[in-house]
């Protein structure tokens, strides 16, 4: 039986880590360099999905040096070893491993800098899982989602774009998607929520990482 889908995109940020610990972290040692404390776990989470460039001007009174300073404090934070304070999700493991077995080829698109992507999956053993590791740029010329996908298309070589779905868990993903011309499976274990993606018309959204799984091979 064919199925719709040979290509599947997964963020990384909420969908395969839980990363909050080290994302909450950096992002406090980045803002308390301009005096700022900020501890409410409701904003922390808002910067989880677009890029911090675009996040911190619109949260807190920085211009855009002082924007850039801070998105280089927090990668001193995180690649000082901020970025391991992470976990796999319950579950994803082992459906990353079956997925593989079936064939599909799986594929790491996420806003976080790829080197710091590659170096966690590396770090948990995850690397195997994955045909390609995209991530943003650190010059900024890939940052969005939309951008990191299209990146991927070019190392994939993908043009039939009906072959492929993206899993994430915030609208950020739902959007790129959107604008990638690709479909979309929110899942709300994350960062986001169900009512999130309801703009951007997913192809399913799942309270669990095996329930996508299933859907995937379903279809």
């Amino acid at each position: 039986m064919s199925r719709q889908y040979d290509y599947i995109f997964w963020d990384l940020d909420g969908t395969i880590m839980d990363t909050f610990e080290g994302i909450s972290a950096g992002l406090q040692y980045a803002l308390a360099f301009f005096g700022i404390r900020e501890t409410d776990e409701s904003i922390i989470r808002t910067f989880i999905g677009p890029p911090l460039r675009d996040s911190i001007p619109q949260r807190y009174a920085l211009d855009r040096y002082q924007t850039e300073v801070a998105v280089e404090k927090y990668r001193e934070f995180y690649e000082d070893g901020g970025m391991f304070l992470c976990r796999p999700y319950p579950g994803v493991v082992k459906v990353l491993e079956k997925l593989k077995k079936q064939g599909y080829r799986q594929i790491v698109t996420s806003s976080k800098p790829e080197v710091m992507c590659r170096k966690i999956l590396e770090k948990f053993k995850l690397t195997d899982f994955f045909d390609a590791i995209v991530g943003a740029s650190l010059d900024g010329k890939i940052d969005t989602k939309q951008e990191v996908l299209e990146e991927a298309f070019r190392r994939m070589s993908l043009n039939d774009r009906s072959r492929v779905v993206l899993i994430g868990d915030t609208k950020y993903d739902a959007q790129g998607a959107r604008l990638a011309g690709i479909a979309c499976i929110g899942i709300t274990y994350g960062f986001g929520s169900r009512q999130d993606f309801c703009e951007y018309e997913p192809a399913a959204v799942f309270d669990s990482i095996e329930e996508a799984e299933g859907y995937i091979n379903k279809n």
